[in-house]
C-alpha cells in the first residue's frame, strides 16, 4: 500500500508544527513534505521534539522550496503528487501587514495562485485546506460570527485573505474541488512571536516578577476575542481535508474573554496584582479596530463533531510555562 502524500507550506510556523506532529503521531503510513526556510528548520523540529520528544521523524521531509517561484513549485508538485495539501504559508500578523501593505498582498495571493496554478497544471486536484481569517469580518457586533455574517475587509492583509477566499469559491465550482477554506479566530500557542498579544503580557508579566521591568502598556483591556488553541484548530484542518470537505467553515472557540481576562490570569499566576503594574495606551490600537470579534463554529460541529478542548486557562497555562523554561 502506497503512503499518502502530503504537503505542507509554511510547515514550520506554529499551525505547521501541531499539524505535523499529529498527523506522525496517527498514522505510519504517511509522507510529509514541508515548504520551509532553511534558516525556520533547526527550530522547527526542535519544537516537534518539545512537543513529543519520541516522535518518529522518518516520514518527514522539509524542503527549500520558493513558493513565490511558480516553476520551482510546479516542479515539486510534479515529483511528489500530493494526496493532501495544507497551505499554511504567509504572513500572519495584521499588525505587521500595515507597515508593508503591498508587499503583504503581492506575497500571499502570489504564493496561493502560484500553488493552486501547478496542482491545476499537474491536474493534481487534491484535497485541499487554506486558512482564511476572521479580519475579513472586521465589524462590531455582540453576535457571534458565522460563515454567513457579512465581511468588511479594511487591511492589505483581510483584503487578501477575502480575495482567496472568494476566489477558492470559483475553484471548487469549475473544478468541483474538494477545497476546505477555515475562517480562523484568534488561535495561539507556545510557540507564538513575542510580538502577539498574549506573549507581550505573559514576557511582561515574567520580566515585572524577575525585577526587569517596572511595567506593562497595553492598547486595551476591554476588547474581547474568540482565543483558543492551535493544536485544536488543526485537528480541524486534518478533518476538514480527509473528509474531503468543500465549504466555508468557522474554526474558533465560540467563547469571547477579554484582554483584562488574560491580564488578570497571567499577573495572578505570577502573584502580582496587575493594577500595580499595567497601562493602558489607546494610541497602540488599530483605527477602526472591533470591541468584539467571536466565533460561532456551529457548521463544523454539525458536520464533522469537531470543538475545541482546550480550556482558555489551559492555553495560557501552557503559554506561561514553556515561556518560562526559556527565558
Amino acid at each position: 500500500m502506497s503512503k499518502q502524500k502530503i504537503l505542507i507550506t509554511g510547515i514550520t510556523g506554529q499551525d505547521g508544527v501541531f499539524l505535523t506532529k499529529k498527523l506522525l503521531e496517527e498514522n505510519n503510513n504517511i509522507h510529509i513534505s514541508g515548504f520551509s526556510r532553511n534558516a525556520e528548520t533547526k527550530e522547527f523540529y526542535k519544537k516537534l521534539q518539545y512537543l513529543n520528544n519520541n516522535l518518529t521523524l522518518e516520514n518527514l521531509n522539509t524542503v527549500n522550496v520558493n513558493i513565490s517561484n511558480f516553476s520551482a513549485v510546479a516542479d515539486f508538485v510534479n515529483q511528489f503528487k500530493p494526496d493532501y495539501v495544507y497551505n499554511l504559508t504567509g504572513p500572519s500578523s495584521v499588525y505587521n501587514s500595515l507597515e508593508s501593505p503591498v508587499n503583504t498582498s503581492l506575497e500571499m495571493t502570489t504564493n496561493f495562485m502560484n500553488l493552486i496554478n501547478a496542482l491545476i497544471q499537474n491536474n493534481n486536484y487534491s484535497n485541499f485546506f487554506q486558512p482564511s481569517s476572521s479580519e475579513m469580518f472586521n465589524q462590531d457586533t455582540s453576535s457571534r460570527l458565522d460563515e454567513g455574517s457579512a465581511f468588511n475587509p479594511l487591511s492589505s492583509y483581510a483584503l487578501s485573505k477575502f480575495y482567496i477566499h472568494k476566489f477558492i469559491e470559483i475553484l471548487r465550482e469549475k473544478y468541483e474541488w474538494n477545497i476546505s477554506n477555515g475562517i480562523l479566530f484568534n488561535h495561539e500557542s507556545e510557540f507564538r512571536e513575542n510580538n502577539y498579544l498574549i506573549m507581550k503580557i505573559i514576557n511582561g508579566a515574567i520580566d515585572i516578577k524577575n525585577g526587569n521591568k517596572d511595567e506593562l502598556t497595553i492598547g486595551s483591556l476591554e476588547m474581547t476575542r474568540d482565543w483558543s488553541f492551535a493544536g485544536d484548530i488543526v485537528e480541524a484542518m486534518q478533518l476538514l481535508v480527509e473528509q474531503g470537505n468543500n465549504a466555508n467553515y468557522v474554526l474558533g472557540s465560540g467563547v469571547g474573554k477579554s484582554i483584562k481576562e488574560i491580564v488578570e490570569f497571567v499577573f495572578e499566576y505570577f502573584k502580582l496584582d496587575w493594577k500595580d503594574y499595567v497601562n493602558v495606551n489607546e494610541e497602540l490600537l488599530r483605527t477602526g479596530d472591533p470591541t468584539h470579534v467571536v466565533s460561532s463554529p456551529k457548521k463544523i460541529f454539525n458536520d464533522t463533531g469537531w470543538k475545541t478542548t482546550t480550556s482558555f486557562e489551559e492555553l495560557l497555562t501552557r503559554c506561561i510555562e514553556y515561556k518560562e523554561k526559556i527565558k
